[in-house]
């Protein structure tokens, strides 16, 4: 399996949820990724990334709440939200980048 550096890198856009299991907002978010993922299909990653296991991916990127959820494009960060928006937000601002 590619390791978080190299799927990044890819010129597929990459979403990531920064999430934790004990995280309420994070909850309600997880079914909103899993339909965005299959709007999206092929055309982007769509990763979850759990706070407590990956601490070092969390500080490098400055997570400090959750959920966020940060789009990353050739390695370089091109959108980021906190919280929980709505799914037709997210899919617009990642199809911008295919």
């Amino acid at each position: 399996m590619k390791d978080f550096n190299e799927i990044i890198k890819s010129s597929k856009p990459t979403l990531v949820d920064f999430y934790a299991i004990w995280c309420s907002p994070c909850k309600m978010m997880s079914p909103i990724i899993e339909q965005t993922k299959k709007d999206l299909g092929n055309t982007a990653t769509v990763l979850k990334i759990d706070i407590d296991k990956n601490t070092d991916v969390a500080r490098k990127y400055g997570i400090r709440s959750i959920p966020t959820l940060v789009l990353f494009k050739e390695g370089e960060v091109v959108w980021r939200q906190g919280g929980v928006p709505p799914k037709n937000l997210i899919v617009e601002s990642v199809k911008k980048f295919v």
